[in-house]
């Protein structure tokens, strides 16, 4: 089963940046889709990003026009860069082989995820 690890998280300020990866060991994501996800404290987990294997991108509304999903040349790696952020953005967030949340659930494709805290 293809393993995704997160990582890049920390504490920022308003206004900062942060670049997350979610790497693939033993495997290449050309052909998966991979979506990023976040869980808030008390809050339901929420689809953020998901760069298909097309191509094509999509962009929770939250985040649209401050993150940027990407895939590295090797195609081991995405990338989710993370602009203006704001208190709201803290969570922890979760990559996975899916766009969708109830999928990645389903299947059992969580990982640790990697803790995001935007707090000045």
């Amino acid at each position: 089963q293809l393993k995704l690890v997160e990582s890049g998280g920390g504490l920022v300020q308003p206004g900062g940046s942060l670049r997350l990866s979610c790497l693939a060991s033993k495997f290449t994501l050309d052909y998966y889709a991979i979506g990023w996800f976040r869980q808030a404290p008390g809050k339901e987990r929420e689809d953020i990003s998901c760069i298909r294997a097309s191509g094509n991108i999509t962009y929770a509304d939250a985040v649209q026009g401050r993150f940027t999903i990407s895939r590295d040349a090797a195609e081991t790696s995405v990338y989710l860069q993370m602009n203006s952020l704001k208190p709201e953005d803290t969570a922890i967030y979760y990559c996975a082989p899916t766009c969708s949340a109830h999928v990645a659930t389903m299947y059992g494709y969580w990982g640790q995820g990697t803790q995001v805290t935007v707090s000045s």
